[in-house]
């Protein structure tokens, strides 16, 4: 789940009003790496052109860290995708199997992002989901009403990043 910031406000009727608002723009690149390679226990510093994070696990046999995939923005990816109001950033976790191993939503200026791309279910949906599958709003990815464009560029945006770096740095063989 993501993290959770809650406001709280006494009003003059001495009532209370609490909101909450997901904050991962607030969380360091370190968290942010994490939260979309929790299994991870060291990541390398952005690298090469197709800009990605190398995430490493420790090995059970030596105990020393060996690669287990890649972290990386959509938006260095895929610049041109754009939702209703412009690009939505993400970081996107990838193992060397060719799933997903998370998604981050971080920054965009969709106007239903509120109730779509800023909502848990929206990128818990892509946990370890395989490149293999279509990702089609509405199919095998969840569609909301009033924000099919956002869903859709975010979508893209996710699939197409993600499948350029299974191109690049993945054996077809080691898909799953």
């Amino acid at each position: 789940m993501h993290r959770l910031v809650t406001i709280i406000a006494l009003g003059l009727t001495g009532t209370i009003v609490a909101a909450q608002t997901r904050v991962p723009f607030l969380w360091k690149l370190p968290e942010q790496l994490k939260y979309v390679f929790p299994g991870a226990v060291s990541f390398s510093e952005k690298e090469g052109n197709l800009p990605r994070f190398k995430a490493y696990v420790n090995d059970d046999r030596s105990g020393k860290p060996v690669l287990a995939g890649y972290a990386f923005w959509t938006t260095e990816l895929e610049p041109l995708e754009r939702g209703y109001d412009g690009p939505i950033k993400m970081l996107v976790g990838l193992d060397l199997t060719g799933r997903l191993t998370n998604v981050l939503v971080v920054d965009h200026h969709e106007p239903y992002g509120y109730f779509s791309v800023d909502s848990p279910q929206f990128a818990a949906q892509f946990h370890n989901k395989s490149l293999r599958d279509a990702f089609r709003v509405g199919s095998d990815v969840d569609a909301i009403s009033r924000a099919t464009i956002t869903m859709t560029s975010a979508t893209r945006a996710i699939r197409n990043s993600a499948r350029r770096m299974a191109r690049q740095f993945l054996s077809p063989e080691d898909l799953k």
